[in-house]
C-alpha cells in the first residue's frame, strides 16, 4: 500500500499555515506540522533537522516569515536572513530529500504603478525593505529547488490570526466598530484581500495535483480599497458606525506601500481552479467566526 503524501509545514500554527494544515489533512496528506521552537529557517542544521522525514515526491510548504512591513525597513538584516536566506535554507533542504518546496509570498514585491491587476508573469519590483526581502525569497527559493511553487497573496484574514501582527485587519476593524468606534482607513490603497481558508485550500490542490511549477496568484477575486473593505465589515455585521476616509499620505508608515497591489492569475483557469470574490469570502469569515448570521 502506498504511502500517503507528507506535507511539512512550517509556521502550521500561523494564519495561513494552520488552513494549509486543516486543507492538507483533509485532502488525505499526512500533516507534519513544523513551528519555529522546532526550525528556525536561518539555521542550516534546524532546518535539515525538521525536515529529516521528508521522502521522494513529499512536499513543504513555507510560511515562515519576518512579516512586519514597518520594523522591516529598520531590521533588513533580519527581513533578509528570514525572508531570503530562510527560503533559500527550506528549498535547498527539500531539494535534499527530493520533495517539493511552496514559499509563501506576497503582493508587496510589486510597486503598485501598474494599476491593472498583477498576474504572475509581471516582474517584481518591490519599493521596501519587507518586498524586497520576500522577491529574493522567491527567486532562491526557485534557484535552490526547480520542484518549487511561489505563492503570492494578499491583505490575508483567516481565522487564526497573524501571530506576529497581533490578529488580523478584520479582527481589529470589527472591534472598532463593535465599540462604537468609527475606524479611520486608507482609501487610496487598493488591493485585493485574501481569505486565508481560500488560499490554503488552493495551495494544497496544487500540491496534490503536482501542478507544473512557477508562481502563483492564491488572492481571491476582485479588487477594494482599504475603506471599501472596512465599510463592508461594518455592513455586514450591522454595526452602527462607518469608517473615515485618510489618504496614505497622512499615515506615518516607515514603509513606502504599493497605492495598487491587486492580485489576478492567468494560471488557476488552465488547471480549471478559480478564486471567489473577497466580498462572499469575507461574508464567509465573519459568519464563521460568530460575528454575523448566515443569510
Amino acid at each position: 500500500m502506498t504511502s500517503p503524501m507528507q506535507i511539512a509545514i512550517i509556521g502550521a500554527s500561523g494564519q495561513i499555515g494552520s488552513e494549509v494544515a486543516r486543507a492538507a489533512g483533509a485532502a488525505g496528506a499526512d500533516v507534519l506540522a513544523v513551528n519555529h521552537a522546532a526550525c528556525d529557517v536561518t539555521d542550516v542544521t534546524s532546518v535539515e533537522r525538521a525536515l529529516a522525514p521528508l521522502r521522494a515526491g513529499d512536499a513543504v510548504v513555507n510560511t515562515a516569515a519576518f512579516h512586519r512591513t514597518d520594523a522591516c525597513e529598520e531590521a533588513v538584516d533580519q527581513a533578509l536572513s528570514v525572508n531570503a536566506l530562510g527560503a533559500f535554507n527550506v528549498a535547498a533542504a527539500a531539494r535534499s530529500r527530493g520533495a517539493t518546496v511552496v514559499y509563501l509570498s506576497t503582493d508587496f514585491v510589486f510597486d503598485g504603478a501598474k494599476r491593472t491587476p498583477y498576474v504572475e508573469n509581471d516582474p517584481p519590483s518591490p519599493i521596501n525593505v519587507y518586498g524586497a526581502s520576500k522577491a529574493a525569497g522567491e527567486a532562491l527559493t526557485r534557484a535552490a529547488n526547480p520542484a518549487s511553487y511561489v505563492v503570492r497573496v494578499s491583505a490575508v484574514f483567516g481565522p487564526a490570526g497573524s501571530s506576529g501582527k497581533g490578529g488580523n485587519f478584520v479582527e481589529a476593524m470589527v472591534a472598532k466598530a463593535r465599540a462604537g468606534e468609527a475606524p479611520e482607513v486608507v482609501e487610496d490603497i487598493v488591493m485585493a484581500p485574501t481569505s486565508a481558508i481560500d488560499a490554503a485550500a488552493l495551495l494544497v490542490e496544487l500540491v496534490r495535483r503536482s501542478a507544473p511549477f512557477g508562481v502563483y496568484h492564491l488572492a481571491n477575486a476582485g479588487a477594494c480599497s482599504w475603506l471599501e473593505f472596512t465599510s463592508t465589515i461594518c455592513t455586514l455585521i450591522g454595526a452602527g458606525v462607518r469608517p473615515r476616509a485618510l489618504k496614505a499620505s497622512q499615515v506615518n508608515g516607515k514603509a513606502r506601500r504599493p497605492l495598487y497591489s491587486v492580485l489576478a492569475s492567468d494560471r488557476l483557469s488552465a488547471l480549471g481552479l478559480q478564486t471567489r470574490n473577497w466580498s462572499a469570502a469575507l461574508a464567509e469569515y465573519l459568519t464563521l467566526k460568530g460575528y454575523r448570521t448566515a443569510p
